[in-house]
């Protein structure tokens, strides 16, 4: 099955590097739960706090592109959490981003069930979730160049829906399509443009901050890119742009058009698309079956997170495979030079996930989602120390930053920033719980990942012994 060689092939184009970057944070998050945002905090505090997220995953990506175009591995983070921070650091972030994938596709095989309901209420969900399953093994199985197809496609269609919402929804806004323009109302209703406050935006804060996880797999697919030096700064630079049209154009075209007391904003979710925000949207500026439609789309961002979510994690367990923090076995490739052991064992998790959804209640299911929750910002906040320790490391070795392939133009004072911000948004998620008077137990249990990484950290190093890497003896090639 595997042959002689143990490298990857770098077959992604800079369009599958593109819509990668573009496709990794919409999703969901921006489909359905953009509504709720904007009834916590009301139109202008939403665009707060999607801003203020936009702005910490800029300065995350900027670092990660920077580490990235001058090291393009398939390890990535994990690879340079071992190089310039610790062996022992590596092994942790590496393996929590690993299971956090690795349960992202057990979540999205539940949701894939769910949206087929819609046409098929009838059908047993297991046989759409092993049907999606098949799909995007299928798609990782065959090579990194279907995958970057796959993902290009999934990426387009909700690349190409936000556009016509977007377009639609000015329209509706300054009354083109008929009807009178909406002005600012629905900005100075009520409480509005403020709702709660600063405890809104805080809310508000913590969701957004989930809804741009998936960003930094683009950095993940540096392995396998084409020309990376060239092909990754372009398709990092992409993401402001992304961020600023895509997640602050569409909360503003909403805020416009639906007022935040509308009851509706609440309701959305993988098995309501009737009342998602952009539903309501589309509904209104007169486009036949919105519902269906706007079903379709979550369907393909679902299956977009699926087959990425896929990708990543076998990446990320075959690097560590080859830097020996993994099984041997798992660092073995196909023909088409796919890493077949770590995807099977991928695959495998994410099914053995999936199954504990359907037994005892969820119980087990829910405990490993909770696990999971914050491995993303905990990915985000090793990334960024990451590039301060990269940093430090170019400096010590007399390396001229005039050399890099890709600057980030805030340097480690960017990714300083960022650590803040993300440690923000992890203090944060006891917010919600205390708030509503839960029980101790309530407000620790979101924190389970962190004592998890932690452990993993700890006793990798307790086990091999391994030392803090100095700057001046980081490995930079």
């Amino acid at each position: 099955m595997s042959d002689s060689s143990t490298e990857l092939k770098r077959s992604l184009s800079l369009r599958h590097l593109t819509m990668i970057a573009v496709g990794g944070s919409i999703g969901t998050g921006l489909f359905v739960a953009s509504g709720s945002t904007i009834s916590q905090a009301g139109p202008g505090g939403a665009l707060l706090a999607y801003a203020l997220i936009g702005f910490m995953v800029w300065l995350v990506m900027q670092s990660l592109g920077e580490m990235a175009a001058y090291l393009p591995v398939a390890g990535s983070f994990q690879d340079y959490g071992s190089r310039f921070v610790s062996p022992s650091f590596g092994f942790a972030i590496g393996w929590n981003y690993w299971f956090n994938w690795a349960i992202t596709l057990a979540a999205e095989l539940v949701a894939a069930a769910l949206v087929m309901k819609f046409w098929f209420p009838d059908t047993p969900a297991v046989l759409w979730s092993a049907l999606f399953l098949a799909l995007v093994f299928g798609l990782n199985a065959l090579s990194a160049r279907s995958f970057g197809e796959g993902e290009f496609w999934f990426a387009s269609i909700k690349v190409i829906t936000v556009l016509v919402f977007l377009v639609l929804g000015v329209a509706t806004i300054f009354g083109i399509l008929g009807g009178e323009p909406t002005g600012f109302q629905n900005w100075t209703t009520g409480d509005a443009p403020f709702v709660n406050g600063g405890l809104g935006v805080l809310a508000v804060f913590i969701a957004a901050g989930y809804s741009f996880q998936g960003t930094e797999l683009v950095g993940v697919a540096a392995g396998e890119a084409e020309d990376p030096e060239k092909t990754l700064p372009r398709a990092i630079r992409t993401i402001f742009w992304r961020i600023l049209l895509f997640y602050i154009g569409a909360i503003a075209v909403i805020g416009f058009l639906i007022p935040y007391t509308d009851e509706r904003l609440l309701a959305a979710s993988e098995d309501n698309i009737a009342v998602s925000p952009f539903t309501l949207v589309f509904d209104n500026a007169g486009v036949a079956i919105a519902a269906s439609v706007m079903n379709a789309v979550i369907l393909t961002s679902v299956l977009s997170a699926g087959n990425s979510g896929l990708y990543a994690s076998t990446r990320m367990l075959y690097s560590m495979a080859k830097e020996g923090l993994a099984p041997k076995i798992f660092g073995s490739l196909s023909s088409h030079k796919v890493p077949i052991p770590a995807l099977i064992a991928t695959a495998a998790v994410g099914m053995f996930g999936f199954v504990t959804s359907l037994v005892g209640d969820g119980v087990a299911y829910i405990f490993l989602l909770t696990l999971s929750a914050l491995a993303g910002f905990i990915t985000w906040i090793g990334i960024a120390y990451c590039h301060v320790k990269f940093r430090a490391a170019l400096k010590a070795q007399g390396i001229e930053l005039s050399t890099l392939p890709y600057r980030a133009p805030l340097g480690a004072t960017g990714s300083l920033i960022a650590l803040v911000m993300c440690g923000f948004v992890v203090l944060g998620q006891a917010y919600a719980p205390i708030t509503s008077g839960e029980n101790l137990g309530a407000i620790l249990t979101p924190y389970l990942g962190i004592p998890v990484f932690l452990a993993l950290w700890w006793g990798h190093k307790v086990v091999t012994k391994s030392q803090p890497v100095s700057p001046a003896e980081a490995q930079l090639n």
